[in-house]
């Protein structure tokens, strides 16, 4: 956890998507990784979240800075997905 110059907490993560959509009527593969950070009150909340958990998140995506073309993703809330199933992709890399 860090603190802005006013003193708000933030969390700096980096969130992991793998899953199977149908594309055409084909099954494809999607995977991507996506920087985020959680500011203010779910900050705490989250920093404490056990790591490599699968969970559903709700927020919003914005340019990492005014005259950036990165995007980041802004975490307004987050629960535990246990209904999820890892997809398996057979990575020998450990990213599932």
């Amino acid at each position: 956890m860090r603190y802005t110059p006013a003193g708000m907490p933030i969390v700096n993560a980096v969130l992991r998507h793998s899953s199977q959509q149908m594309e055409a009527g084909v099954a494809r593969l999607t995977e991507f990784e996506v920087a985020a950070l959680a500011a203010g009150e779910i900050s705490g909340r989250f920093g404490e979240a056990p790591l490599n958990g699968v969970y559903q998140f709700t927020g919003f995506l914005t340019k990492k800075s005014r005259n950036s073309k990165s995007l980041v993703f802004h975490i307004i809330d987050f629960r535990a997905d246990e209904s999820a199933h890892l997809l398996d992709t057979g990575a020998s890399n450990g990213i599932r």
